[in-house]
């Protein structure tokens, strides 16, 4: 993608770099709203899930509506390609199936100072944990989707699902952890109908 060999290595990252940087902070967030904020540990656990929920919301809308975005101009176009064109073109490219930290990060603390307008300090530790959980969940089942073999289950659906967005039509199946804002915002891939017996 670059020809300067320092900004080729920051669009790749092996697959379990992601978990070990952010479970940390996802457990740096937790211990914040316990300790610091003296939040109950129901508290944590609900405005935590509520994060983790939101996730599911947010991956639809980046995927859909930022990473599908075509820009018109030639700089435009350019971003669109590192940040999401890559992926198309090259499904199977193992060092950039999950987020590379030179962008997980300055998009992570921007999302977060977007959620410090709606929550306060202790509280939204406890929500951008579930929603960074979200996102490694969301991470790790985009690499696993390319290159793990689901023979049946909830696995094989959600690959099967993320397929068709590759291969089929990448219009349709934005969701990738889940397809469930594709059936809220109807653009889920139909139903193939059952052979008649």
């Amino acid at each position: 993608m670059f020809k300067n060999d320092f900004l080729e290595s920051l669009t790749k990252v092996h697959f379990t770099v992601p978990l070990i940087f952010w479970i940390p902070v996802i457990i740096y967030f937790i211990r914040k709203s316990y300790v610091s904020g003296e939040m109950s540990a129901g508290n944590i656990v609900l405005y935590f899930l509520f994060g983790l929920a939101f996730w599911t919301f947010a991956e639809y809308i980046l995927h859909r509506w930022v990473f599908h975005f075509e820009p018109k101009s030639k700089f435009g176009q350019r971003i669109h390609f590192i940040f999401h064109g890559v992926h198309h073109d090259y499904p199977k490219d193992r060092l950039r199936l999950v987020m590379p930290l030179s962008a997980s990060i300055p998009m992570a603390t921007i999302i977060y100072f977007l959620f410090y307008l709606f929550f306060s300090e202790f509280t939204l530790a406890s929500f951008f944990a579930g929603f960074l959980f979200g996102y490694l969940i969301y991470d790790e089942c985009h690499y696993a989707m390319h290159h793990a073999n689901f023979k049946s289950g909830l696995f094989k659906k959600i690959k099967d699902h993320h397929m068709l967005h590759h291969y089929s039509d990448p219009e349709k199946g934005f969701g990738v952890s889940s397809a469930i804002w594709d059936k809220v915002f109807n653009s889920g891939f139909p139903k193939k109908e059952g052979k008649k017996k």
